[in-house]
């Protein structure tokens, strides 16, 4: 297949557009607003739940979204994240988009949205992106250069084939994702049920004294929870890094593709089960928590100096990993930040002072013997999905190229 090029504005239906910019005391209600974080975690962007900004309908007229809009990062304080691009789709409600985005929304007459994501997810489209990145702490794209960016002219026929060969992966992919999104709000849940609500099986018959019910302790987290445990990897020896920018603000999933091989290791390490909670905000209160589930047995791995490793000791790793995403526990952390603006950090003396009910040996193994089938079968829909990702991945550039016909 010949391909011909032309500059990307001539596939725009309405100029492009920089996003919006809206004092503190606008924030909190109305429309749900993309920004970066949506932008760096969904490929998709559209039904998932976001923060909101007041806005006027001819605020929503000027800067609002439709279905099929593509966002590219405009400006990003890591360079993954200039020219970033996500495709509009599935929104529910009112949307609009922060300034630190561009929305590009194209002639569906000459034009596929899909197609031209994955145009820029390519080898080729990520290059052409990359070619008008500019800045040196702040990386960033602008519009007036994104508009001259080529990119391949093919028939709507031609976009659509391509489109649906790669749409089959991703469609895959989500079904996955969705299914991890339910089994995890299952677990926490029941947690939430049982051991915040104190509705745990035979509740009925169990008198409550001061907020503990009969038959059960009140410790001290430490004597739960060993805090940054001591491990150890061989000097010069590689081992898996893992940085802030893996770990998800809403699930236990981590994306591997930003891990790294290292012979330097941190201070940070884990192996499987310990749970990972982000130090630093604004990290932590967007929620950044993992369940480590990706190593080998035995095997150790090192992080970000930013992260707090717990790992259970008198309780299993996946109550840890489910107390650690309660609202009181994330509440009490962020309440013992110290430093400058910005730059505050949780001080791991504060889970010293974390008083927290502990259930009888018998529910403790009952909530276990509920949960952790979830918790596997996520990991299970997690490694399909990177098998399908590399699938899809190996395919994409050939097409994009020409090299294969669909």
């Amino acid at each position: 297949m010949s391909w011909s090029f032309s500059a990307f504005e001539t596939l725009y239906g309405v100029p492009s557009r920089n996003g919006i910019y809206k004092s503190s005391e606008h924030h909190g209600d109305g429309a749900k607003i993309v920004n970066m974080g949506e932008l760096f975690a969904h490929e998709f962007v559209g039904p998932q739940d976001m923060s909101r900004l007041t806005m006027s309908e001819a605020e929503l007229e000027k800067a609002g979204l439709v279905d099929g809009d593509l966002l590219f990062g405009r400006r990003s304080l890591v360079e993954a994240g200039a020219g970033k691009c996500s495709v509009v789709e599935g929104l529910v409600g009112p949307t609009t988009f922060e300034s630190s985005i561009i929305r590009v929304r194209l002639d569906l007459e000459k034009a596929l949205p899909r197609f031209y994501y994955y145009w820029f997810r390519s080898r080729l489209g990520r290059g052409s992106i990359r070619a008008i990145v500019s800045g040196t702490n702040v990386k960033g794209i602008r519009g007036s250069e994104l508009k001259n960016v080529l990119v391949p002219m093919l028939d709507l026929d031609d976009q659509l084939r391509i489109s649906d060969a790669l749409s089959a992966y991703d469609n895959l992919i989500e079904n996955n994702r969705r299914r991890s999104v339910l089994l995890e709000e299952s677990a926490r849940l029941l947690y939430r049920k049982w051991f915040v609500h104190l509705r745990f099986p035979g509740h009925e018959h169990v008198k409550v004294a001061h907020g503990v019910p009969e038959g059960w302790g009140r410790t001290l987290l430490p004597a739960l929870i060993d805090i940054n445990p001591t491990e150890r990897i061989d000097r010069a020896k590689e081992a898996w890094y893992v940085p802030m920018a893996a770990l998800s603000e809403t699930g236990m999933i981590v994306d591997r593709r930003d891990f790294e091989r290292r012979t330097s290791h941190t201070a940070v390490k884990f192996r499987n089960g310990d749970v990972l909670l982000a130090r630093i905000t604004p990290c932590l209160e967007n929620g950044k928590t993992a369940f480590v589930y990706f190593l080998d047995e035995d095997e150790v791995a090192c992080g970000s100096t930013e992260f707090i490793v717990l790992r259970g000791m008198k309780i299993s790793s996946h109550f840890v990993y489910c107390l650690s995403r309660t609202y009181d526990f994330r509440e009490h952390a962020i309440k013992s930040m110290i430093g400058s603006s910005g730059r505050q950090r949780v001080q791991t003396s504060c889970f010293s002072e974390y008083l927290t009910p502990l259930p009888p040996s018998l529910l403790l193994r009952e909530f276990d013997c509920s949960v952790e089938p979830m918790f596997e079968q996520i990991v299970v829909l997690q490694r399909e999905n990177e098998k399908l990702s590399q699938a899809r991945d190996l395919l994409l550039p050939r097409l994009m190229s020409g090299e294969i016909q669909v």
